[in-house]
C-alpha cells in the first residue's frame, strides 16, 4: 500500500524549539527532504509571531518557496487572520485547526472551540480557490481535560464537514493515547462520516506512536504526518511529546511491506542537516519575537 507523508518539522519540529531558525536554513531543509523523496511539507504556521516566535517568518517563507513539480507545501491558520494572511502571502493549501478540547482551544487559540470554528468557517469561505484541510488538535487526550469523548470529536469533524472540508485530520497532541483509544476514536467518526478522508498525526510517548500508525494503516489510513529527527510539541499543550520521527515511520512502513517514496538514506542526511542547523541556530529568547 502506499502511504504518503507530510513532514512537518519546518512548523511543529521547529515551533518548540528554544532558536529561530533563519529562513535560509529553512529552505536548504525544504530542499533536502524534497531530495529525500517528500512529496508534502508542512512549511510554515501564520500564527502570532509574539506567541510563537519561531514562525515570525511564516509570509516569507511561503513567498520564496520554489515551485517543484509533484510537491505540495502546506501552511497552518488558527483563525481568519491567520488565513487572510497566509492568502496574501501565496499560500495554496492551508490546515485550518482548532481543538477537541475546550481548555486547550483557551491555551493554543486563545478562544472557545466554537468562536475559533466560526471564524474559521467565515475565512474558509471567501477563499474558494485555496484548498483546505483541517486538523483537530487534542483529537484524543488534552493536557488540562484528560480523555476526549469520541462523540464530542465528532462534533467538530462535522463542523469542518458543514464549512466543506472532506480532508481531517486528528491529532494526539500529546503523543500519551493508547494505540486501542486512538483506533476507537477514528473508527466511531470514520463509520459516522465515512465520505471524509482521515489522516493521523502523532507525537510519540513511550515509542507507541509506530504501533499506532501500524494499526492506522492496516484500517486503510493512507496519510500520517511526522518530523524529522521526532522534534516537536506544542508550547500550549505541557507535556506533549515530539512527533512521530519521519526516518523511524518510513523505516517502520518499509519494513512492513508498504511503499513511501521516500529514500531512507537521503532522509538520514536530511536529518543531519536539520540537527546541524539547530545547534548553530541564535536563541530565541535573544531576538525581537516580532521580526
Amino acid at each position: 500500500m502506499k502511504v504518503e507523508i507530510t513532514d512537518v518539522f519546518l512548523r511543529d519540529g521547529l515551533q518548540d524549539e528554544p532558536v529561530i531558525v533563519s529562513a535560509a536554513h529553512k529552505l536548504e531543509i525544504s530542499e533536502a527532504l524534497i531530495a529525500a523523496g517528500l512529496q508534502r511539507i508542512e512549511a510554515a504556521s501564520f500564527v502570532n509571531p509574539k506567541r510563537v516566535p519561531q514562525m515570525a517568518d511564516a509570509a516569507d517563507i511561503i513567498s520564496t518557496l520554489p515551485a517543484v513539480h509533484g510537491v505540495t507545501f502546506t501552511s497552518l491558520a488558527l483563525n481568519g487572520k491567520g488565513i487572510d494572511r497566509a492568502v496574501a502571502a501565496g499560500a495554496t493549501d492551508i490546515q485550518v485547526v482548532t481543538s477537541a478540547s475546550q481548555a486547550h482551544s483557551n491555551a493554543n487559540a486563545g478562544q472557545a472551540i466554537e468562536d475559533a470554528l466560526a471564524g474559521i468557517s467565515e475565512a474558509v469561505s471567501r477563499y474558494p480557490e485555496v484548498r483546505f484541510f483541517a486538523g483537530i488538535s487534542t483529537a484524543f487526550t488534552c493536557p488540562f481535560e484528560g480523555s476526549i469523548d469520541p462523540g464530542y470529536l465528532l462534533r467538530v469533524v462535522r463542523a469542518f464537514k458543514d464549512m466543506g472540508i472532506a480532508d481531517v485530520g486528528l491529532a494526539d497532541t500529546l503523543g500519551t493515547t493508547p494505540t486501542a483509544r486512538v483506533m476507537a476514536s477514528l473508527h466511531t467518526v470514520r463509520d459516522a462520516e465515512p465520505e471524509l478522508t482521515y489522516y493521523l498525526h502523532l507525537h510519540n510517548a513511550h515509542g507507541q506512536a509506530l504501533a499506532t500508525a501500524s494499526a492506522a494503516a492496516g484500517t486503510g489510513v493512507v496519510r500520517f504526518d511526522a518530523a524529522l529527527g521526532g522534534y516537536g510539541g506544542c508550547p500550549f499543550a505541557p507535556g506533549a511529546h515530539g512527533n512521530i520521527a519521519t526516518e523511524e515511520l518510513v523505516r517502520h512502513l518499509h519494513a512492513e511491506g508498504h511503499e513511501t517514496g521516500i529514500s531512507e538514506d537521503r532522509l538520514a542526511e536530511a536529518v543531519r542537516l536539520a540537527r546541524g542547523i539547530l545547534l548553530r541556530s541564535p536563541a530565541a529568547g535573544l531576538l525581537d519575537p516580532a521580526r
